[in-house]
């Protein structure tokens, strides 16, 4: 066993409220995991799980979907601690499919966006999911059309991603057009004057997300071996060790997980299992687990952004029919990688929202727990006239009384400002330290992360597990 993970543990065990400091000011890491109630002793473990799943957003369904169907006679378990999937980041979204414009070429956000884009419209015909693949138009004033123009060269040069069939290959991998300010106000009358050029993206489309997740629900429990467990909470991990917990389990290696149901943190209560492979895709809470079994100095920070979505009646935008970006640099603030600009979006019944704003959140001084973001989900009119400045860039008719305070979503982000471009991170850690399969963390997984999750699953399970299986 590796001594360091063992002295992670006992640190934590001994010390409770650590770490507890402000990288940049933007947030802590409060608790080393979430809900882990590290005063709890290791037990022996009651039975084996091939593969568990922490976290029922819309990447975690995709993975133990992809598991739970590659491997129908292992077992696949999935657990979440909200009563239902997707209750945090996963239906607080634009609910957009995107088509791969804006990501660095060789990083996993562009390869995982452009085949989970195709994975994803293939599913949505085969299983008769919402979508509509409407479009979009990157906007951008004169000083802005280098930005789209190199969006364009990019997008031409792009090479299809692996596991793309072949008989895709002859097609454009992402197809846009450049057009000129009078070309997109056919498209969208209302826009401003000064908008002199446009990008035209025909592969970008909407989705419901909500259906999109049954159907990965629906897959896994109509599997042999998967199961979904909901109202549950991790609330400690150790690496096992058959010499210390006698179980009957001798010949196993793995992890071994306690869990607590919702309304009952007793520490003498819950399942304790041992895990062959432990993924964990906890999106807002996604380092505590591994932050719990690291030592302070390799301790992953988090940052926190909040997004307010808009509803949109009035008029200053007629006839729409395709989404409507600005150049991410648009407005009052400079966001750049951190958020795509208030842009517009539609419903599949086309109704018009803007956003989401881009707004660094932190928790109060004298507050410890992990889930403080759930106190900034409630939309309010304070935002809305930040944003009406920042849509009337390119949108000038859009008037503050036409626009409504929708929902609030919270991105987790690995960077805080001024960070630049952070990509999507999974990782194997601790593999080959005593345990038969790694603990798999998936960190950072924000937008396109609903576009990405069925090509990350695929990434998952055919490459980071290979070895494993």
């Amino acid at each position: 066993m590796c001594m360091s993970v063992w002295e992670g543990v006992n640190t934590i065990e001994s010390s409770y409220g650590v770490p507890d400091y402000r990288p940049h000011g933007y947030t802590k890491v409060p608790q080393p995991a979430q809900g882990l109630l590290v005063s709890r002793r290791c037990p022996a473990p009651e039975y084996c799980v091939d593969y568990l799943v922490v976290g029922g957003g819309v990447v975690g369904l995709a993975i133990a979907q992809r598991l739970s169907q590659k491997f129908p006679s292992k077992s696949t378990y999935l657990v979440d601690r909200n009563p239902s999937a997707g209750q945090e980041i996963s239906s607080r979204n634009s609910e957009v499919i995107h088509a791969g414009l804006y990501y660095p070429v060789e990083s996993l956000k562009m390869r995982l966006c452009l085949r989970g884009r195709d994975l994803m419209y293939a599913r949505c015909k085969d299983y008769n999911i919402p979508y509509n693949k409407i479009g979009k138009l990157v906007v951008a004033q004169q000083e802005q059309r280098a930005y789209i123009e190199g969006l364009h060269d990019k997008a031409a040069k792009l090479a299809w991603p692996t596991y793309t069939p072949a008989s895709e290959l002859n097609k454009p991998v992402l197809p846009t057009e450049l057009l000129s300010g009078d070309q997109a106000r056919e498209l969208v009358p209302d826009l401003s004057k000064g908008i002199m050029a446009a990008l035209w993206s025909p592969e970008t489309g909407i989705v419901d997300s909500h259906a999109f997740m049954e159907s990965l629900e629906k897959d896994i429990m109509e599997s042999e071996m998967g199961e979904l467990v909901y109202n549950t909470s991790v609330v400690r991990v150790d690496p096992y060790n058959a010499s210390r917990q006698a179980s009957g389990l001798e010949k196993e290696e793995g992890w071994v997980v306690q869990t607590s149901t919702a309304g009952d943190q007793d520490s003498d209560s819950g399942d304790a299992f041992l895990v062959r492979n432990l993924i964990v895709s906890a999106g807002l809470s996604g380092p505590f687990i591994l932050n719990s079994l690291l030592p302070k100095e390799k301790r992953i920070s988090m940052y926190y952004a909040r997004g307010t979505y808009a509803s949109f009646n009035g008029h200053g935008v007629g006839n729409i029919k395709h989404l409507v970006y600005p150049s991410p640099n648009m407005g009052t603030k400079k966001d750049g990688f951190h958020s795509l600009g208030t842009h517009l979006t539609l419903d599949l019944e086309g109704k018009i929202r803007f956003g989401p704003d881009l707004e660094w959140i932190s928790p109060p001084e004298n507050e410890d727990g992990v889930d403080f973001w759930q106190s900034h989900l409630a939309p309010s009119e304070v935002r809305l006239k930040e944003m009406q400045e920042a849509i009337q860039d390119y949108l000038p008719s859009v008037k503050l009384d036409g626009l409504a305070p929708d929902y609030v979503g919270v991105r987790p982000k690995l960077v805080g400002p001024n960070g630049g471009f952070q990509d999507f991170v999974i990782r194997k850690d601790f593999s080959g330290e005593g345990t038969r399969g790694p603990m798999v963390n998936l960190l950072g997984i924000e937008s396109p992360g609903l576009t990405s999750s069925l090509a990350i699953a695929e990434y998952l399970v055919e490459e980071v597990l290979a070895d494993h299986h």
